[in-house]
């Protein structure tokens, strides 16, 4: 009588680059993969800056996870939010529109990646959205352009000027990225396409608490990127500490103790990462430690404490102070496949499980983009700066844009976008038509009764509302 062992089931949680490339490297092993996701794409974080700013279009830097993975046969995609992790039971639990679907595994890869981070401060994001969803870039492109759209309807200077005040917090790499690109907008695509207002006049401010421009980098590189941000416009504050962020603006504390406002109807987040609530769940099962920012301080072989089918990976694990790059990601998830992989053929020759290698992460540099045809990169003791450092950045993101389309259709953007002026994805979708009709109403609103109270004849669009 012939036996039929079932393969080796393997859950990984989230679709992020670290997920996905687990994923792909036990394509050739024996083992059913499940990936549980919240959404059914895979999302280039790095790049949403670009769709906020209107460069890329959303598709181009999120595709489908089935369709990337519709030739692997040993993978499926289940689409849940992921509530519980049952160490001793093995299960994965995730609920999607009410469903709830437990997925049993024998080894686990969580990679559930990061949120935005607002010190303790939630209630900032509802005036001040991060960026680490599409949803985040997608609601961001629509406050941007709704600023834009609502100043040219006021007639009151000061409205005006805090309409056209943009605030990003957070000096780190996503936020220079998204103030010179806020900057370029502004002066380059947008100018002239007004006639009320001039875009150019709009303020575009980086606050800080830290002393420098990008920490992760070095002192030259920050300082060149502050450079090159204050030439095209963007206003550098530095040791500026939020205190408070509100609809109309936001309160900063600057290094002497000195409490002032900021009037600003758009402000951006990018302060700060905080590890999925998951991580949490974890290391409270398995009595891992968690560092400040909420990651599971993992073993040398990036799992959990007395459980080596569970492998912590990304955004969601601390280990020998690694930055939370796309490339610790991957990295992460190419070993853990590989000890899977090990740790089945052994069992299939009934061997003892191999001694685990530790992980070493392989430090590929870091880099950033500042403005049209300038960036900066490190690479371990090599620091490059201007055109051929936004080449490199060019180039390396290109590799990591999964599908060849994407790849086509995002070089032409950045063709017609950093050659030209044109940006061809500024559309604000229905989903943020609401709040830019009730943007604008207010404003006219406002006009209206200015206008009534100092005497002067109602607008027929006031009127209308």
């Amino acid at each position: 009588m012939t036996t039929t062992t079932a393969p080796h089931r393997v859950v990984v949680i989230g679709s992020g680059f670290g997920g996905l490339f687990a994923t792909k490297a036990l394509r050739r092993s024996d083992v059913d993969v499940t990936i549980v996701a919240r959404t059914a794409h895979h999302l280039f974080q790095p790049l949403l800056y670009q769709v906020a700013t209107g460069i890329l279009s959303e598709g181009e830097i999120a595709p489908s996870t089935r369709l990337i993975l519709k030739n692997q046969a040993n993978a499926a995609v289940v689409l849940g939010d992921v509530t519980e992790v049952d160490l001793e039971a093995r299960t994965v639990v995730s609920v999607s529109r009410g469903r709830v679907t437990v997925t049993p595994y024998d080894s686990l890869v969580v990679a559930a990646g990061a949120g935005q981070s607002y010190f303790g401060n939630d209630h900032f994001a509802e005036f001040a959205p991060g960026m680490k969803t599409l949803d985040d870039a997608l609601e961001l492109r629509g406050r941007i352009m709704n600023a834009f759209d609502a100043a040219e309807l006021t007639t009151d200077p000061v409205e005006r000027a805090r309409l056209l005040t943009f605030v990003v917090v957070g000096a780190g790499p996503t936020g220079v990225e998204m103030a010179g690109q806020i900057a370029e907008l502004s002066r380059r695509t947008l100018a002239g396409t007004f006639r009320t207002i001039d875009s150019r006049d709009a303020r575009v401010i980086l606050l800080d608490a830290a002393p420098k421009v990008l920490p992760p980098f070095a002192d030259s590189l920050g300082e060149n990127a502050r450079r090159r941000l204050e030439k095209v416009g963007v206003e550098v504050e530095l040791r500026a500490a939020v205190t408070d962020v509100d609809a109309d603006g936001l309160s900063v504390r600057d290094s002497d103790g000195t409490e002032r406002r900021i009037e600003s109807s758009c402000k951006v987040w990018s302060a700060g990462v905080s590890a999925s609530p998951l991580a949490a769940q974890l290391a409270a099962k398995s009595g891992a430690e968690v560092d400040r920012a909420g990651r599971v301080l993992v073993e040398a072989d990036l799992t959990l404490p007395g459980h080596p089918e569970v492998f912590v990976i990304g955004d969601m694990m601390a280990r020998d102070k690694l930055p939370g790059v796309a490339q610790v990601a991957i990295q992460g998830g190419r070993y853990a496949a590989r000890c899977i992989t090990a740790d089945v053929r052994a069992a299939a020759t009934d061997t003892p499980r191999p001694e685990r290698t530790p992980f070493h992460y392989r430090d590929k540099g870091s880099m950033a983009t500042v403005t049209r045809f300038s960036a900066v990169a490190q690479v371990g003791p090599v620091k490059i700066t201007g055109f051929l450092a936004w080449l490199m950045w060019l180039a390396v993101h290109l590799v990591y844009i999964v599908g060849f389309k994407s790849r086509l259709t995002t070089v032409f953007n950045w063709t017609w976008t950093f050659l030209g002026r044109a940006r061809t994805q500024l559309t604000v979708t229905q989903q943020q038509m609401h709040a830019r009709t009730a943007l604008g109403r207010l404003v006219v609103l406002e006009d209206a009764r200015r206008e009534r109270d100092a005497g002067a004849p109602v607008r027929e669009d006031a009127r209308a509302s």
